[in-house]
């Protein structure tokens, strides 16, 4: 059997056969005790830890075929845009693939299949696309709204409407009454948590972070963009209403560290929570160190 070069540790059934596996290994290795998984039709993990997300990304991508691109919530998050992730993957494909959807994957098949932007080696669509396909699955108008704010800056109002334009119209009618000039003054607004937090720094002898900068783990995904990042030490502060989503677990897997912080307690105990900034800021420089040595 030849050696296997997996991306990510994913492959097809058919490229182990063609390398000599058989498919009674195959089996062998993919029962519940064995080292490998199926995690799509005919695609197999070479692992038996639970798929990480950019695993289960790369198995859609393999499942679906070359072809295929990664859109909705993940192809924003590839862009730098830092909005929650939902438990389905979407994948677009050309509408001549007869795909069905399966396990954790949504397919949408299009007749018009975007020029992929590739990231890290997974290919996604363009912002624009990846918002609007995002959106089209959002029924709340208060999350539609957070979600489309999220994508301005990275692009702009007149390019979701040229792209809500040139696809289908069906259930388009709640996006295209918030894609208004209106849409670009909300994302410019600096939330009042955000300006306290800066002030309450200036009074520390912590070095100056940087503000709403994004963060990627070694592989390459966005871990999010904190309010507050010291790159220096891998410590990253969250004190706004956008960055709740934000999970202290995810981020200590990564070797990072953050810390985050309410509104009451950023007005009632500023004393309590620079001191708990100080600490954390030593504590990460710490293990850097340890690390390092």
């Amino acid at each position: 059997m030849h050696h296997i070069c997996a991306p990510d540790n994913v492959t097809t059934i058919a490229e182990l056969r063609v390398l000599g596996v058989t498919n009674h290994a195959i089996t062998t290795r993919c029962r519940p005790s064995g080292p490998w998984q199926r995690v799509l039709p005919g695609v197999v993990l070479m692992s038996a830890a639970r798929p990480t997300r950019r695993q289960r990304l790369r198995a859609a991508i393999t499942y679906a075929g070359p072809l295929s691109v990664v859109s909705g919530v993940d192809a924003m998050r590839a862009h730098d845009v830092d909005v929650p992730l939902p438990p389905d993957v979407l994948v677009l494909a050309p509408a001549t693939r007869r795909l069905a959807c399966r396990s954790y994957l949504t397919v949408e098949r299009t007749t018009r299949p975007p020029a992929p932007a590739v990231r890290a080696g997974l290919p996604y669509a363009p912002l624009a696309r990846a918002t609007l396909d995002a959106a089209r699955r959002v029924a709340d108008r208060d999350q539609l709204r957070v979600l489309l704010t999220s994508a301005i800056g990275q692009c702009t109002v007149d390019e979701l409407r040229t792209e809500l334009d040139a696809g289908s119209q069906r259930g388009t009618a709640a996006i295209r009454a918030l894609l208004t000039p209106d849409l670009t003054d909300d994302a410019d607004v600096v939330p009042e948590e955000v300006t306290l937090a800066r002030r309450l720094l200036r009074d520390t002898a912590l070095p100056a972070p940087r503000w709403r900068a994004p963060v990627h783990d070694e592989t390459g995904m966005l871990l999010g963009i904190p309010d507050a990042w010291w790159p220096e030490v891998g410590l990253a502060w969250d004190v706004g209403p956008r960055a709740r989503h934000h999970d202290p677990r995810v981020w200590s897997t990564a070797g990072l560290t953050l810390v985050r912080t309410d509104r009451q307690r950023l007005r009632d105990a500023p004393v309590a929570v620079t001191d708990e900034l100080v600490r954390a800021f030593a504590a990460a420089a710490a293990s850097v160190h340890r690390r390092a040595g």
